[in-house]
């Protein structure tokens, strides 16, 4: 079993987590802020140079790989922020998102102008 500290990137556990979980097949278990990943086979034993290689290229994949560290010691692994950056996680700042308008009449409505707005919640 090993156990993978998610104090320093937490609000990004939960999809770390199922990444990585399925990317060496292991059973992912969640505790707070850290979880722990162990084998189907109670006699076989983790990679933990393919877990690590796993968490790396998550954060390769949202473009923070630069800025966090993978330790491991033993059984255990800690994610570390080298340049001090935090990750936000998936919410949206909506005073940046993006606004989209139509405007158009239906027929029969005698022209008459209406608005559809949505807002986008994908970065860009």
């Amino acid at each position: 079993m090993l156990t993978i500290d998610c104090k320093e990137v937490s609000s990004i556990q939960n999809e770390l987590l199922v990444y990585v979980a399925d990317k060496v097949e292991a059973i992912p278990t969640l505790k707070n802020r850290q979880f722990t990943l162990s084998t189907f086979d109670d006699d076989a034993i983790l990679d933990i140079e393919l877990v690590i290689s796993a968490i790396k290229e998550y954060f390769d994949s949202i473009h923070e790989g630069s800025n966090f560290a993978v330790i491991s010691n033993n059984n255990f692994i800690s994610i570390t922020s080298i340049s001090g950056t935090d990750i936000d996680g998936t919410t949206v700042d909506k005073s940046n998102s993006i606004c989209s308008e139509k405007r158009g009449a239906a027929n029969g409505s005698c022209h008459i102008p209406c608005a559809f707005a949505y807002s986008s919640t994908k970065a860009t």
